[in-house]
């Protein structure tokens, strides 16, 4: 619907008082309850629902002008067939529209977030127009966004944990000095079986990394333990 904005201020009528009658028209509003003895009854305010359907009839709804005679709707406004989305998304207060892409095979959403961008920048959009990656990418953003210091301070808690229970400064270096081999090995595998890093390959890294890590602590609690029974030489 378009609203003369004009002849609309001439006949002093505001869009909200427009608004509010097509509320009442078109939509259900209860006015009143009826009671009863024995039940209630909502009043409901409305059109004839056949009418409801028929753009033809806007002209039987009428509207109080400034002057307090009734116009009718079709005085100031008219309804326009045009095409339009039957939703609107948005990411937050704003309008939004989602681009969706899948990987072909043999690359990973690392290797399709810099042509991505790259794409975006030859675009050239306004600077009103801004955009960011959401659901799979973010997920991923986010998650390995802090992974190196992650991966730092784990090795630092770590060798804090061994050495208290060691209460040693070289045992625990000598138990993590076998992961840098095995994080090699693990991603040497996944090379030749030409598989990603993802998600899947983080876990089964950090499983690996714990299996190591549990071997290598029976080992020197092997050693630890025949040191102290005196057996040095099968030690």
């Amino acid at each position: 619907m378009q609203i003369d904005r004009y002849k609309a201020a001439k006949l002093g009528i505001s869009v909200e008082h427009v608004q509010n009658i097509l509320y009442t028209a078109y939509g259900a509003e209860q006015i009143s309850t009826l009671y009863t003895p024995t039940a209630q009854y909502d009043v409901i305010l409305e059109l004839d629902p056949k009418y409801q359907t028929d753009s033809s009839m806007l002209s039987l709804v009428n509207i109080n002008s400034a002057s307090g005679n009734l116009v009718p709707l079709t005085t100031i406004a008219k309804i326009v067939n045009t095409v339009g989305p039957l939703s609107i998304s948005h990411f937050g207060p704003l309008p939004s529209v989602m681009v969706s892409f899948n990987l072909q095979d043999g690359y990973s959403i690392s290797d399709a977030v810099p042509k991505v961008n790259q794409a975006i920048r030859e675009l050239q959009m306004p600077a009103t127009i801004t955009g960011s990656f959401q659901v799979t990418v973010q997920a991923c953003q986010l998650s390995f966004s802090d992974l190196g210091l992650l991966r730092g301070l784990a090795v630092i808690v770590i060798y804090i944990i061994l050495g208290m229970l060691y209460e040693s400064f070289v045992h625990p270096i000598t138990i993590l000095l076998g992961l840098p081999t095995a994080i090699l090995e693990a991603l040497l595998t996944l090379l030749i079986f030409n598989s990603e890093l993802d998600m899947y390959g983080f876990v089964g890294l950090i499983m690996l990394i714990g299996i190591v890590k549990k071997n290598a602590i029976m080992i020197i609690d092997f050693a630890l333990e025949l040191k102290r029974t005196g057996n040095k030489s099968s030690a």
